[in-house]
This record gives structure tokens, sequence and C-alpha cells, in this order.
């Protein structure tokens, strides 16, 4: 498996000097003849380089996503699970397959379902962690699982999403001939998300309860492991859109770090404990 991905990775690695933000859309593969120009004929179907291949409407590739949702076989689980590991260790190298898409397929955003299986896949045995440390019942569970699936992952990715989506096309567009898809939108948040998931779900309550014996050890390790997670999502989300050759100012995104930074340096001065806070909420008011 691991020799898969690797040769697979380098498939993208070979390829991402040609399809970084400079390059992209510039020029065609080197393999090509000079010959072989760009085609956009009246039924929206394309020649870029070598590859032919015909514009889908929003719509198409919607319906396109949901059908391989149900198709097992047609999900490329551990090229997902090779995009998850280095979301937490390299994630500029997760853009570069970001690239190498829309130069062969016309999109941003991910035509392959299987990175929001394993996600779901992960929401689920978190949760069952978090269920575990909390001490919650069956139905508190339920409760939680739901809670973490519908408003912590896909509602703040509806609205985080929704908001960069208009915010990108009406101030950070350089020309009016290419505009952000709403899905690569929430692509970014999912990438973002997951190593929150990872420090808030899976790190913070296994290490929470030991580190709170000593009330100011508690705050530190909490409060920290909430701002690295921020920090990531800033973070990823900067990359996201700084793949984008067609945007500009994207250093916006990196704006909120400063706030965030500050007001972690406030809270821990004031020794407020941030994971008190929100295990409380998951513990009384969704566990029960």
């Amino acid at each position: 498996m691991t020799e898969r991905i690797s040769s697979r990775y380098s498939l993208y690695e070979g390829s991402s000097s040609l399809y970084s933000p400079n390059s992209l859309g510039r020029e065609s593969f080197k393999h090509c003849s000079s010959s072989a120009a760009s085609v956009r004929s009246s039924r929206s179907s394309r020649a870029d380089g070598c590859f032919q291949h015909v514009q889908m409407t929003a719509f198409a590739k919607l319906s396109r996503y949901f059908r391989r949702l149900v198709n097992f076989k047609h999900m490329d689980f551990e090229f997902a699970i090779w995009q998850m590991l280095y979301l937490l260790v390299s994630p500029q190298k997760v853009y570069r397959n970001f690239m190498y898409r829309k130069r062969t397929k016309d999109q941003w955003a991910r035509d392959d379902p299987a990175f929001l299986v394993m996600l779901s896949a992960a929401l689920f045995l978190s949760s069952v962690l978090y269920a575990v440390s909390l001490w919650l019942s069956f139905t508190g569970f339920i409760k939680f699982f739901l809670w973490v699936v519908f408003v912590d992952c896909i509602g703040t990715g509806i609205l985080f999403g929704s908001a960069i989506w208009l915010f990108c096309n009406y101030f950070l567009r350089r020309t009016s001939d290419q505009d952000v898809e709403w899905g690569y939108c929430f692509d970014v948040h999912l990438n973002a998300f997951f190593p929150v998931l990872i420090f808030l779900h899976v790190i913070l309550p296994v290490v929470y309860p030991f580190a709170k014996s000593i009330t100011l050890l508690g705050c530190i390790v909490g409060n920290t492991l909430w701002f690295v997670a921020i920090s990531y999502y800033i973070y990823i989300t900067f990359l996201g859109y700084a793949a984008l050759p067609f945007l500009k100012n994207v250093h916006f995104f990196l704006y909120p770090f400063t706030f965030f930074f500050i007001s972690y340096v406030a809270i821990l001065t004031l020794q407020w404990s941030i994971s008190d806070a929100i295990i409380d909420f998951y513990r009384y008011r969704i566990g029960h």
C-alpha cells in the first residue's frame, strides 16, 4: 500500500512544476507538440495540451460526485489516506494534486468522495473516544456524533465556505473570466478541518484528563491544543486559496492568526480554560 501511494505521489511531484500557480494556464505539457493549441468549441469541449475534455455544469459535477458516493469500488481510499497524512505534515503537497486535477479534469474541487468517507469514519471513531472520555450514554453518544457531523463539520463548512466563496468571487479575482467553485471552498474547509479533528477530538480527550489534575497545566495544555488546531485551520485555508492562480491578496486569510494569538496569550494570562467550557458544553448540553 505504501509503495502504491508513493508511486502515485511521485507522479504528482513530477508534474507539480507544470501545474504550479505561475505556470497553470500559461503553458501546455512539454511532451506535447508545439502545434497542439487550446481549442474551445460551442459545445464547451476543450483541448488543453494533450488532454481533451468537456466542461461540465455544476449540477452535472455534483450528480457525478453523489453517484460515486454509493460506489465504493470507484473510490481511491489509499490516496485519501495519503492526503490526510500530508495535511498534518506538509499540506502544500496536497494542493499540488488540486492543481493537477484542474489541468486534467477542468475542476478544482474533488471528484472522488473517498476523502469525505474517510473523514466521516474518523469523525465516528473520534466521537467514540470522546464518548468514553466523557462517560456519555449511548443516546448521548448519538447526539454528540450528530452534532459533530452536522454542526461542527458540515454546518461550519457550509457557512465558512459560502462566505469565503462570495468574498473571493467579489473581491479577490484578478479577472472576471474565472471564478472560485463553491465545491472547492467546501473542500478547503474539509482539508483544514481534519487537523482540527485530530488535535481536539483525538489528542485532547486523551491527554486532558491527566493534565487537568494540575489546574494550571490543564489550562495550558487545553488552550495550546486549541490554538494549534485553529492555526492549522487558518494556514491550510490560506494554502488552499493561494493555490488558485487567478486570486489576488490571499494573504488576507492569514490576518485572523494575529487575533487568535493575542486571544491565546490573554486567555492564558486569565487562566481561563477553553477546553473546560467546550467539554462542559458537550457533556451537559449535548451528551444528556
